[in-house]
């Protein structure tokens, strides 16, 4: 199942996936890797990515905090 990306609301990301693929390769390798960990703190880094979305700022200045 697809639905559309959050960031670019044109592309499909796939189930399971934040971003599409284009957007996901936007951020900055830390962010990336902070956000495709899976422990307890997995949900603050996604209000996180999204409160960054919502600010309309680019998302190569994305910054997550562990």
């Amino acid at each position: 199942m697809t639905s559309t990306c959050p960031s670019c609301n044109t592309a499909p990301r796939r189930a399971g996936q934040y971003l599409c693929r284009g957007c996901w390769a936007q951020l900055p390798a830390p962010a990336r890797r902070a956000l495709s960990r899976r422990d307890a703190q997995a949900w603050a880094r996604l209000r996180q990515l999204h409160a960054h979305l919502d600010s309309g700022r680019p998302l190569a200045h994305l910054e997550i905090t562990p």
